[in-house]
């Protein structure tokens, strides 16, 4: 019997993958093909904890959410997937790099969408309150990629310090909605910021 024929694929590290975070199917492509193949357990399981399974098989990523309970339930199960507030500086990078995805979509480049950290940086001093020193704005918004691709949603890439990876996952969880939302917050934000002047 070979290696590959002994090897029986288990839920367990699946579900600990992605109670961790983001499953992506090109980092772990082997956990994807056996989350594939496993599914209907995983999705029976996390249920069971009050999650729910979602997959983009197009894109090529997985995640868990909070079930939303229902209001007429006398016991709903405590929150297990705690709900991150973002603060304005991710909301805004966030913002950003889905624009930046959407327009390499329109232009029909390759699904890959590579920036790198100087121009986020750039992109992001726009919006940020005026600051004499400069140094502490870029640590300020490095703090933000960093905290950003801890997320999931940006990716560094190997042997490169200054290019990053913006991750298809953003697509979802940044919908139409929540940019229209924010866009709107933040022209609240630069009026009070240039009124503050």
């Amino acid at each position: 019997m070979t290696e590959e024929e002994d090897h029986q694929p288990s839920i367990s590290p699946i579900i600990i993958h992605l109670l961790k975070g983001i499953l992506f199917r090109n980092q772990q492509p082997q956990l994807w093909h056996e989350l594939l193949e496993l599914q209907t357990q995983v999705l029976d399981y996390v249920k069971v904890l009050g999650l729910d399974l979602q997959i983009d098989d197009t894109e090529g990523y997985a995640w868990l959410v909070q079930q939303i309970p229902d209001e007429e339930e006398s016991n709903p199960l405590p929150r297990l997937i705690a709900r991150r507030p973002l603060s304005y500086p991710m909301s805004l990078l966030c913002v950003l790099l889905r624009k930046k995805m959407a327009e390499a979509d329109a232009s029909g480049a390759e699904t890959r969408v590579i920036v790198s950290r100087q121009d986020i940086i750039n992109d992001m001093r726009v919006f940020m309150p005026e600051k004499s020193n400069e140094a502490q704005i870029t640590a300020s918004i490095n703090a933000t990629i960093n905290k950003v691709a801890e997320l999931g949603f940006l990716r560094k890439l190997k042997n490169d310090d200054e290019s990053m990876e913006i991750q298809r996952i953003i697509s979802a969880l940044v919908d139409a909605d929540w940019t229209v939302d924010f866009k709107e917050k933040l022209a609240i934000y630069q009026e009070y910021t240039l009124g503050a002047e």
